[in-house]
């Protein structure tokens, strides 16, 4: 889950559209100048309980986090043996979990549903959902669709073939936070969208790019330059307003790591430290835009965007990836879709097409 500079308050909407009377379901800011297709479909379902036997984190209860708070903003926080332990543990069940929740993706399913897995998946390892209000987000995990750029709010709207999805989880377990997200296709529709397989594979060697760069001595500004080098690259842009962060006992902390070039972030790596790399990569501008729910970021021109994110350790001579996947994760890289319709000359002989990438 992304970090940013702004804490966000959920607040039910006053006004809400015509309410269908098959289903119960309504658009709660009719008026509102969406930058793309994509609407809320309300309501939302009751919050998910999470049993008290399980270590609820400090904002559990009302939605303030302030464990870290006392620290300096700039305080980086050195695991020890011990903690590290504990957080290559947290992140093993993030990857388990994030893995569920992808294998339910198909045509039809609702990003309630997701959110039902994934909640349900924390509990059965006696886990607490990191995102259940913290800064009272209402639910246990974040589901972006097409233009949402992040933190978007499970709700009613089923999937459809064609669209993207971006799953990003967190679990705390131990006293400790662990941090991933994937974008995933969502039927034969969008792996064979050009522009959807460009962005979402885009995203995924932004992060591979940078994280090949995590050592003790990487400068926390370093990561940008080479994700917006490698996003340009493929004609797309880097979202700058949210950031990844550090990881530990505290959801959100020091380091900030922008992904987007000549950034101006200050510290460097040294071992011991736990932190996300997590770029956001748009088709067109950079730019986002927030939903009156005060939690999804879109696009502003409602084009598509991507986004992975992965936990890391940095180690004595290098970086150890807690969140990476495992053999039988669903999800993975595709290939850049053929075009279906190849022009060719009057003798049949195919011509040559300039094809984005």
């Amino acid at each position: 889950m992304s970090s940013s500079n702004i804490f966000r308050n959920f607040i039910a909407p006053n006004v809400v559209s015509h309410i269908d009377e098959a289903t119960g379901n309504y658009n709660p800011f009719p008026t509102f100048p969406f930058t793309g297709s994509l609407r809320p479909v309300y309501p939302l379902s009751p919050r998910r309980k999470v049993p008290e036997r399980i270590r609820h984190p400090d904002y559990a209860v009302d939605g303030v986090p302030r464990t870290g708070q006392v620290l300096g903003r700039r305080q980086i926080t050195l695991l020890d043996k011990k903690q590290q332990a504990a957080m290559r543990k947290v992140c093993r069940m993030a990857r388990e979990v994030i893995d569920l929740a992808a294998r339910e993706l198909k045509p039809g399913v609702t990003t309630d549903h997701i959110d039902e897995v994934v909640h349900n998946a924390c509990i059965e390892r006696d886990s607490y959902p990191s995102p259940l209000n913290y800064n009272r987000y209402p639910k246990s995990v974040c589901t972006s669709v097409n233009e949402v750029v992040c933190h978007g709010i499970p709700d009613a709207r089923p999937l459809v073939d064609g669209d993207i999805i971006n799953i990003d989880v967190t679990l705390y377990h131990g006293g400790f936070h662990g941090d991933l997200n994937e974008t995933y296709y969502v039927g034969d529709k969008a792996l064979a969208d050009p522009d959807s397989v460009r962005v979402v594979e885009t995203a995924r060697e932004c992060l591979n790019e940078a994280i090949k760069l995590v050592k003790p001595g990487m400068l926390f500004r370093d990561p940008g330059n080479v994700i917006e080098k490698h996003a340009k690259s493929k004609n797309c842009s880097v979202v700058k307003t949210f950031v990844g962060h550090g990881v530990n006992q505290v959801f959100h902390a020091a380091p900030n790591v922008p992904h987007y070039g000549k950034n101006k972030a200050v510290g460097e790596a040294k071992p011991g430290m736990t932190f996300t790399i997590e770029p956001m990569i748009n088709l067109g501008t950079h730019r986002d835009k927030m939903w009156p729910d005060d939690w999804t970021s879109v696009t502003q021109d409602g084009l598509r965007t991507a986004q992975f994110e992965h936990t890391l350790l940095v180690t004595e001579d290098g970086v150890e990836n807690l969140t990476a996947r495992l053999p039988d994760s669903p999800g993975g890289p595709a290939k850049m879709p053929e075009p279906e319709d190849t022009p060719t000359a009057i003798d049949g002989t195919p011509l040559s097409v300039d094809v984005v990438s």
